[in-house]
Parts: structure tokens; C-alpha cells; sequence
């Protein structure tokens, strides 16, 4: 960034949203995205009309795609705001690069979240049963229950992620406004920033805001996900009731999340020549904590063999033996080269610092992390304690439409915010090229 200057900056990034012409590979990516939409809405009302019997789902694996999507676009989303709030109140400079596609993703990730627990409802029209309100028939939660609790975890998060992700747009609404030549783009950026002058008045509110809702978002990437753990470890059957739960969520959470920033944000700077701002230096920070997240991850999963085999009790050895051998060992061994072995590749600085590199080795974490929380939760359910309700269990078709749907909704969502709003931070790369310049006069 040193040959860059404040107006060069502001240019470049407000250029991508303000005058650069459409292009043939975002139509591409537009097209795809709305057809997978659409096929989410099909097998969405389909479920609708038919109920869950659609899905593949039995008993005693009542919990299948939907719990499983639902967890891992959780820990997708953690990333965001473990990058905005964590790394902000740690003076982690060089993550103003990549904040701001890093909250969008945590925000269109949550909201697909979102759509799995209300589905697996089988009446999701009464997911207002959930949240406690006064009625005539004395009705509350039960507040026992982690599913009640994932209701309060998933929206303050939600909440408190897309006022953080807001208020720090607010002075690059600014400069959209001002750089705009289009009449409907200085009215319609103009309203978004709220009259944002750039005052002294301004920005110590704006420093001071931004610091709390730090402050208040950095629990949260702690809190949520230990919250959906608890989905499963304050159960007890054979192979959740495990209090290492939380903190191994909440690491394979970030682990995920900061895989899926390397796997959109390697696409972005090259689609958008972002190379001088989203640098090798900032893609090699990422891999470097998906190297640490990782390393917690393996410590989890031997925790897991240790405490099952330690504990003497033979259910829980009998997961863990059932899960590397059984039915479903061909998914345990595919996320243990995803999760475990894949991730070794970043001790070494050229694959640290390779694009091609760091990107396959992002996809195989993704596929490896969707395929740890599939594990955890149909390998523990298909054979409880008694035999006699012991039955195998396999996606169906809308099971598998509806993840990929998912997906889509993602990438159309990523995809229009690319194009409306800045990528990349457009205050904090001038306020980092200021104190770069500070540094030189010294």
C-alpha cells in the first residue's frame, strides 16, 4: 500500500461499486446463485406440502441434514466477527483488509443458519412458540432446553453482528456518497450513512460506538457456539455427553470460519484487483490460524478417543470404535484427512503463501468440517443404547437439495453485496496508510 494515496484508495474500492461494468464471471455467479435459490424454495415448499417425512430422517436419527447444516454455517459465521472484534481490540492491524467481506459472510451465513432449526420444526409457522411472550394459555419455553437457548444465542449474535458490520460501513457509506456521480447512488448512499460529515464530533462517536459493540460482539464468538454445543453435550447419549464440547465447537467454529474467508476472499482480490490490499501477508495470517485452530481441533478429537477409553464406560468406547469401523467409517476417514492431515500442509511457507495452494486446502476444511458435524451427529444416534432400535441413516434427495440450496443463497447474497457495497474497508486502509506514513517521517 506504500505507492498508494487517501484519494487513490478511495477510488479504487469506491470504483468497483460505483462504475465498474458489469462482468460476464459475476453474471455467471448471479445466474447460478438465483438457480440454486430457486431450488432451495422448491424443496422448502415441497417440505412444506409433504413434512419432514421427506427428508431421510427416522427414528432414532431424528436429527439429521437440518442439525447438521445448521452447526456448521454457524462456525462459518464465527469468523467475521472473531476478525472485526476479537483482532480490533487485540490492535490487530492487518486485519482492515479483510473485516469487511469477513462480517458480510458472518451475516449471510447466520441467516442460513437460520433456516435449519426453524424447518426441522415440522410446523415452522409456530416457531414463535419458542420466544416468551405473555398469551392466554399461560405458555412459556422451556427455558431447559438448548434449543431454547440456541433461539437467544443465535439472534442476540445475529443482532449484535449486523450493527457491527453497519456502523463500521458508515464512513465508507460516506465516500460512496461523495465519489457517486449518479443521482439515485448519492440518494441512496447518502440515506445509508445517516449524514455522515466526517466531523471530529462524528468520529469520537463513531471510535467510541464501534469500541462497545466490540466489546460486546468478542463474548459472542465464545458464547454462540458454546451454546450450540450444548445441543448435544447436556444429552446423554453415548458419544455427546462430553464436556470438551465447547471449547472444541467454538475451535472448529473459527477453524471453519477463517477457511471460508480464505475461500472467498482469494476469488474477490483477484476478481476486483484487490492484490495490494488483501496481500500475501494477510492471506499467510489466516493460515496461519487455521494451523492453530487445527492443532485444537486434532487435541479434541484425541480427547475424545482418551476420555471414552479412560472413562471405562463401553458406550462411549463403543462410539468411538463404531465411528472409525462401522457404517460410517468412510465419512470418519474423510473428515480425518480433511480436518487432520490437509491442515499440515501450512507448516510449510510455501503453501502459506501459494493462492492455489491455500485455496484447495479451504475447500477440503469446509468439506471436512460439514463431514465432522454430520459424524458427531448421526454416528451417535443411529445406534443408542439399545439394539433393538439401532437403524441406519442416509440423506435423501431434499435433504441434499437443500444443502446446496443453502449454498446458493449464500453466493447470491455475497454476490449482490460485492456489488453494492465496498469489499474491503475503505477507512481503515486510509487510517493504516496514515500511520504507515507517520512511521516513515519518524
Amino acid at each position: 500500500m506504500a505507492e498508494h494515496t487517501y484519494a487513490s484508495v478511495t477510488e479504487k474500492i469506491s470504483g468497483d461499486v460505483l462504475s465498474r461494468p458489469i462482468q460476464r464471471l459475476w453474471m455467471v455467479g448471479a445466474i447460478c446463485g438465483f438457480i440454486l435459490i430457486n431450488l432451495l424454495l422448491f424443496s422448502v415448499s415441497w417440505l412444506f406440502f409433504r413434512g419432514i417425512g421427506i427428508w431421510g430422517v427416522n427414528v432414532p436419527v431424528a436429527w439429521g441434514f437440518a442439525i447438521t447444516n445448521f452447526v456448521w454455517w454457524i462456525g462459518i459465521g464465527h469468523a467475521g466477527t472473531f476478525i472485526s472484534a476479537f483482532l480490533y481490540l487485540m490492535h490487530q492491524q492487518w486485519r482492515g483488509s479483510i473485516n469487511r467481506f469477513a462480517e458480510a459472510m458472518t451475516l449471510f451465513a447466520v441467516a442460513c443458519a437460520g433456516l435449519f432449526p426453524l424447518l426441522h420444526l415440522g410446523r415452522p409457522w409456530f416457531f414463535y412458540w419458542l420466544l416468551p411472550y405473555p398469551d392466554t394459555m399461560g405458555l412459556w419455553p422451556q427455558f431447559r432446553s438448548p434449543l431454547v437457548w440456541d433461539v437467544f444465542a443465535v439472534s442476540t449474535y445475529l443482532t449484535v453482528s449486523l450493527l457491527f458490520w453497519y456502523v463500521g460501513l458508515i464512513p465508507d457509506l460516506a465516500s460512496l456518497r461523495d465519489e457517486a456521480r449518479k443521482p439515485w447512488q448519492k440518494v441512496f448512499y447518502g440515506v445509508l450513512c445517516l449524514g455522515w460529515r466526517g466531523s471530529a464530533g462524528h468520529w469520537s462517536r463513531y471510535q467510541s460506538l464501534y469500541m462497545i459493540l466490540a466489546g460486546l460482539a468478542t463474548p459472542l464468538v465464545v458464547s454462540v457456539h458454546s451454546v450450540v454445543s450444548m445441543d448435544f453435550s447436556v444429552a446423554v447419549v453415548p458419544g455427546w455427553h462430553s464436556t470438551i464440547f465447547p471449547p472444541f465447537f467454538v475451535a472448529g467454529a473459527i477453524f471453519s470460519g477463517f477457511a471460508m474467508v480464505l475461500t472467498i476472499g482469494i476469488p474477490l482480490r483477484k476478481y476486483f484487483d484487490l492484490e495490494d490490499f488483501i496481500t500475501i501477508h494477510h492471506l499467510e495470517n489466516c493460515a496461519k490460524l487455521l494451523l492453530v485452530t487445527g492443532w485444537i481441533v486434532i487435541y479434541s478429537y484425541a480427547m475424545e478417543d482418551f476420555m471414552a477409553w479412560y472413562s471405562g464406560d463401553i458406550f462411549d468406547r463403543y462410539i468411538q470404535i463404531n465411528r472409525a469401523f462401522g457404517d460410517y467409517s468412510p465419512a470418519f476417514w474423510l473428515l480425518m484427512t480433511c480436518n487432520v492431515l490437509t491442515p499440515q500442509l501450512l507448516w510449510f511457507k510455501k503453501v502459506r503463501t501459494h493462492v492455489g495452494a491455500l485455496f484447495i486446502i479451504s475447500l477440503f476444511i469446509q468439506l471436512g468440517m460439514w463431514t465432522e458435524r454430520y459424524v458427531i451427529i448421526v454416528t451417535s444416534l443411529h445406534r443408542d443404547f439399545m439394539p433393538s432400535a439401532w437403524f441406519k441413516y442416509h440423506g435423501s434427495f431434499w435433504d441434499w437439495s437443500t444443502l446446496v440450496g443453502s449454498i446458493g443463497l449464500f453466493i447470491f447474497l455475497f454476490i449482490l453485496f460485492v456489488r453494492i457495497l465496498p469489499s474491503v474497508a475503505i477507512s481503515e486502509l486510509r487510517e493504516l496508510l496514515h500511520k504507515s506514513r507517520r512511521e516513515e517521517f519518524k
